[in-house]
């Protein structure tokens, strides 16, 4: 059976994804002077690893990389490609963010497709999307000894949220899983793109006092 537009449409997208995700993680390992194997390692981990966890967490197995292993070697040459063109790479700022933005979203439709195939409950679902669409650049920010960019920047999480909440909501207005799965990225897509634009983020908590 051949595989719908739909699914081939977001396998795309989360190609697309990952070699973006790989590629900004390679700027990061420059920014801490890591050597190419860091640079390489870090590309796999951050494009590949909230997949992974979640994988772990749900015990659902083979891993995406260990199905596939190609996506090793895309994600890490990707890294590693960044290297002579970091030169070039702040003329392409803006692009990196709506890619970054396509792959939040991919990702976490990908992760709630996955938790539902495994009949996990809803809050596991949205849960499992978050993963997936935001833990790959936790570990990149944590491994780089870096607050991670989740918690101190526009809104991310909650777009990974709010996307997992539509995808579940759809199929109960009567969508197919097409409508279903486009209308839950492209609604995440505009959230994550105005929250980027207007600099809209969660409300921030601030202690400055000294138990001691």
């Amino acid at each position: 059976m051949s595989a719908s537009p739909t699914s081939d449409i977001v396998h795309i997208l989360y190609l697309v994804a990952i070699v973006a995700e790989a590629m900004t993680a390679a700027l990061a390992a420059g920014r801490r002077e890591m050597d190419w194997i860091g640079v390489f390692l870090l590309g796999c981990i951050t494009a590949l690893g909230g997949g992974t966890v979640r994988d772990v967490l749900l015990n659902h197995h083979p891993l995406s990389w260990v199905a596939t292993p190609s996506y090793l070697l895309v994600t890490g040459l990707s890294a590693l490609a960044t290297i002579p063109l970091a030169r070039y790479m702040h003329h392409l700022r803006k692009m990196f963010l709506f890619l970054d933005a396509i792959g939040l979203v991919v990702f976490t439709v990908i992760g709630c497709q996955i938790a539902l195939t495994m009949n996990q409950p809803l809050v596991v679902v949205v849960a499992a999307g978050m993963l997936t669409g935001c833990l790959g650049g936790v570990l990149r920010d944590i491994l780089c000894n870096e607050v991670p960019l989740l918690f101190r920047s526009q809104l991310y999480a909650t777009v990974s949220v709010f996307t997992g909440l539509v995808y579940l909501a759809a199929p109960h207005l009567g969508l197919s899983h097409t409508l279903t799965t486009l209308l839950a990225m492209g609604l995440g897509l505009v959230l994550r793109l105005l929250a980027i634009r207007f600099g809209w983020s969660m409300p921030k908590f601030v202690y400055t006092r000294d138990l001691h």
